[in-house]
């Protein structure tokens, strides 16, 4: 039973490339996995409560707080000021033109 040469070549290189395209397809998801654990999520409750605790009015301190962290995964450290340390929450605003992050 003789395989003629034409067949013998394409089946080497259909197994040469889908041997590369599963090579490929690892090294993305180890790629992804290496990118998603190195950013660390902020623990947005815990920080607002900390930045939040001196406020006069903490349920609205602690709702602007919340929202700004999880669009900046970063809240200053302190009860106020401080807002230089993350410049995506120093620099949101309110449609007022006022900062939005306590």
């Amino acid at each position: 039973m003789a395989i003629s040469k034409p067949l013998l070549a394409s089946l080497l290189v259909v197994s040469l490339l889908l041997l590369h395209l599963a090579e490929a397809e690892d090294h993305a998801t180890a790629a992804n996995g290496l990118e998603a654990s190195s950013v660390q999520k902020l623990d947005c409750g815990a920080a607002c409560d900390a930045r939040c605790r001196l406020a006069s009015r903490q349920k609205m301190c602690k709702r602007a707080c919340g929202t700004c962290c999880a669009r900046c995964n970063c809240v200053p450290p302190g009860t106020s000021g401080n807002q230089e340390v993350c410049p995506c929450y120093y620099n949101m605003t309110t449609h007022g033109g006022r900062r939005k992050c306590p």
